[in-house]
């Protein structure tokens, strides 16, 4: 069993595409994304039952003996064989976009942010939350042990397809059997302005098998969209009215989040221009056995608020980060 499936691993990006589409090729049934995990799980070996994992880490250590000893064993591919097209039906299906709104009767941002699973540059403010959504991707680069995989989301307007925002991914091969905390503490606050350390939210998280990938680790979607949803209630908190994102930077997981992890994020305004605000929210693991914090990420995120908002003001040194600065 285990030869067939890294023949199947290897050739991953292809069997996907095939197995996901059915159809003739004129008009192909183009997947959804639950379709997407169901099909990675069945193709990786990975159960779906959390009582069963330490059984699929056993057969996993075999995996060891039957990776390629060179680059040169692995079948050279081309750009296309790994493209994919993924829908989410939010216009065809009403019954799925409950999952997807927010309060403001628009798409959850953090939803998409946990599909794509990495995030580029978003082209509109808002994602009509009555519209189906089309997910695109392909590697675009491989190198010995990482790949690049850039995504396209399009939304349906009007009969067509139009671009809503672009992501890239980069994977790295992992061993297959996968096995600080920030505070916030002198000077005259100027007006219209806010101490640093009066502008953030926390946030605790158990993370429970329902949230787990195919490698028994919390999913690194899941993480991102708690992020972005503590990053967007800071903003909305410090500006006062509705704030929408504008930029996301690189996001890279430093640890990977265990099953049963209590996990605590510190939502954070650092920067204020005008109506911009710059979030960062720190990620980090709590151990309660061994009473240890672990960060697994820092994000940051801009948002534009409909009202031009405070200042924010640091008491100490210490209260400051290293940011990038908005640009212009």
């Amino acid at each position: 069993m285990l030869p067939t499936r890294l023949c199947i691993m290897r050739n991953l990006p292809s069997v996907l595409a095939r197995t996901l589409t059915s159809g003739t090729s004129a008009s192909p049934e183009l997947p959804d994304m639950s379709k997407v995990r169901s099909k990675l799980r069945d193709i990786v070996g990975a159960s779906t039952n959390w009582r069963d994992h330490v059984q699929a880490m056993q057969e996993r250590k075999a995996l060891h003996t039957l990776l390629a000893k060179r680059q040169e064993d692995l079948p050279p591919r081309r750009m296309k064989d790994s493209y994919l097209e993924v829908i989410l039906p939010l216009g065809s299906q009403p019954e799925i976009r409950e999952k997807y709104l927010n309060v403001h009767n628009s798409v959850r941002f953090g939803r998409i942010l946990e599909d794509l699973d990495s995030l580029g540059d978003l082209c509109q403010k808002i994602i009509h939350p009555d519209c189906d959504i089309k997910f695109t991707g392909n590697v675009s680069w491989v190198g010995k042990t990482s790949m690049e995989v850039k995504m396209h989301m399009l939304q349906l307007h009007d009969g067509d397809y139009s671009p809503v925002l672009d992501a890239t991914f980069v994977m790295v091969a992992r061993d297959p059997e996968n096995k600080r905390t920030v505070s916030f503490r002198s000077r005259k606050l100027p007006p219209n302005s806010v101490w640093m350390e009066d502008a953030k939210l926390k946030g605790l998280q158990i993370c429970h098998p329902e949230e787990r990938n195919i490698f028994n680790r919390i999913f690194g979607g899941f993480l991102m969209r708690k992020a972005f949803e503590l990053g967007w209630a800071t903003a909305c908190s410090y500006g006062g009215s509705r704030p929408f994102i504008v930029s996301v930077d690189d996001i890279m997981f430093q640890k990977p989040v265990e099953v049963g992890s209590l996990l605590l994020l510190s939502g954070q305004v650092c920067y204020t221009e005008k109506n911009y605000i710059q979030i960062r929210v720190h990620s980090e693991v709590y151990n309660a056995n061994t009473r240890e914090h672990h960060t697994t990420n820092i994000f940051h995120f801009t948002f534009i608020s409909e009202n031009e908002v405070p200042q924010v003001v640091p008491k100490t040194y210490g209260g400051k980060y290293p940011i990038n600065m908005l640009s212009s």
